[in-house]
C-alpha cells in the first residue's frame, strides 16, 4: 500500500514513517482485540464472533487506494491514515489476529486434553514463514507485478484465507 501512495504526498520519509506508524498500531489493536476476545467472550463463541467479523470485512474487499484521497484537505499525514484505513485497515487488523488466535485456541483445545499446551512451535513457524515472506518479497514478486496486480493477489488471497 505504501508504495501505490507514495507518490500521491510527495515521497518523503514522512510518508513512510506515518505508514509504519499505521501498520504497527493496527498490529497492536489486532493483539488487543485476540486479548479481549480471550478474556470476555466464552470459548465456543470466539470462533463465531471471529468469523462473523472475517465475513464482514470481505465486503471490504478489493484492496486499494481511492485516487480521490490525492487531493484530499487533510494534512499528508492524516490523508496517508485515511487511505490506509479505508484501504486495508479491516482486513489487515483481522489478519493480524490470525497468530496469536490460533495459538490462543491451540493452548486451550490441548489445555483441556491435559497436554503440553505450549504453543511455541507455532509462534516459531509463523515467525518463518514471515521471515521467508519479506525476503522472498522484493525478489519474487515486486520486480515481476506491478502494485495493482499485487493488491488484486493480496484480496484473492485473504478471500482465500
Amino acid at each position: 500500500m505504501a508504495k501505490m501512495i507514495l507518490p500521491w504526498f510527495g515521497g518523503s520519509s514522512s510518508v513512510w514513517s506515518v505508514c509504519l506508524v499505521f501498520f504497527q498500531v493496527e498490529l497492536l489493536l489486532g493483539y488487543a482485540y485476540v486479548h479481549w476476545l480471550h478474556e470476555k467472550v466464552a470459548a465456543r463463541r470466539q470462533p463465531l464472533v471471529h468469523g462473523a467479523l472475517l465475513l464482514l470485512s470481505l465486503a471490504l474487499l478489493p484492496v486499494g487506494a481511492d485516487p480521490a484521497w490525492k487531493g484530499s484537505t487533510l494534512s499528508p499525514g492524516l490523508s496517508v491514515l485515511a487511505v490506509l484505513a479505508t484501504a486495508v485497515g479491516a482486513p489487515y487488523l483481522l489478519l493480524s489476529t490470525t497468530g496469536p488466535l490460533m495459538q490462543t485456541w491451540y493452548a486451550r483445545s490441548f489445555q483441556s486434553a491435559g497436554a503440553d499446551a505450549r504453543p511455541y512451535r507455532l509462534y516459531a513457524l509463523s515467525n518463518l514463514a514471515s521471515m521467508l515472506a519479506l525476503l522472498s518479497y522484493p525478489v519474487l514478486v515486486e520486480p515481476v507485478l506491478p502494485v495493482g496486480t499485487q493488491a488484486q493477489l493480496w484480496s484473492a488471497a485473504y478471500v482465500a484465507f
